[in-house]
């Protein structure tokens, strides 16, 4: 059989839920790997076909989306409202979720893991790939990175494309320099500060209360171009901004608390928005 592949071919940023750690941005690098006779043109699949199909289709199904494992015991959801659920958490607590039917991908099974996924995107690129290419192979994969990094949720309602679902996220490193000289000591405070945590917009909140497990949360709910989003989630879970949070907000955000707090130094951070992008702010 002969074989094609194409490393680093997509970057899927997205979130899922986990029964302990909540609501969790990811980021994971996919490689394809296609095996089949080859066709008329002596190859296996087009190379200049590779991104117009199969990095659409994987970008289509996972990114920036929100991955609910449908086997979890803790899900729950009314047969009359397919677009909301209910995620119980292993601390008692819960979170509840409505969107678009296009938000959010449906796993069979209890949990979610990369073999999962992976099996999910091969059986939909079996259905639109020509018929030589005879197995699909997708390995998916965190970037290696050296330091501190953290993983986040957030929304933007005020975005145009797949952004502005209430519950997509990423998995970031950071980047801190004091001074001109890199901080590790800021930037691992930082990455456990945001460790699985929902970045929220204060103009979204529509609501703070107690519930009967007598844990705080805070509901988010925005209308934006693709439909009615809502959130909620235990407030312990959930770091506040006045502003939007793109990812240049999220940087200025904390380059202004680091400069209160080192009032006499030049502070640079770099914030990723997943691999290989992001913002940077000085201060």
């Amino acid at each position: 059989m002969n074989h094609l592949f194409v490393d680093n071919l997509t970057v899927i940023d997205f979130a899922y839920l986990d029964p302990a750690r909540g609501l969790v941005g990811e980021s994971w690098i996919a490689d394809v790997v296609l095996g089949g006779e080859l066709d008329e043109q002596g190859m296996v699949f087009d190379f200049s076909n590779v991104k117009r199909t199969i990095k659409r289709v994987i970008d289509e199904r996972v990114d920036h989306r929100l991955v609910i494992p449908r086997g979890y015991e803790g899900l729950h959801w009314d047969e009359d409202q397919p677009h909301t659920f209910r995620w119980d958490l292993t601390d008692g607590s819960h979170i509840t979720h409505t969107s678009p039917d296009e938000a959010v991908v449906w796993l069979s099974s209890e949990r979610v893991e990369k073999p999962a996924v992976a099996a999910l995107l091969e059986t939909e690129l079996k259905a639109v790939l020509p018929g030589n290419v005879t197995t699909v192979e997708i390995n998916l994969r965190e970037d290696v990175i050296e330091g501190a990094y953290y993983h986040y949720v957030h929304g933007l309602k005020k975005h145009l494309g797949n952004c502005q679902r209430i519950a997509h996220g990423h998995r970031s490193p950071i980047r801190i320099d004091r001074n001109g000289q890199r901080d590790t000591e800021l930037e691992k405070r930082w990455a456990k500060l945001w460790e699985d945590i929902y970045v929220g917009t204060e103009e979204d909140v529509t609501r703070r209360f107690v519930g009967d497990d007598s844990q705080h949360y805070i509901s988010f709910e925005y209308e934006a171009n693709q439909g009615e989003f809502a959130l909620t989630l235990p407030e312990s879970r959930v770091y506040m901004l006045e502003t939007d949070t793109t990812v240049e907000l999220i940087a200025a955000h904390m380059a202004d608390v680091l400069k209160a707090e080192f009032p006499a130094d030049e502070i640079r951070v770099k914030a990723y928005e997943g691999v290989g992008k992001g913002a940077i702010a000085v201060r």
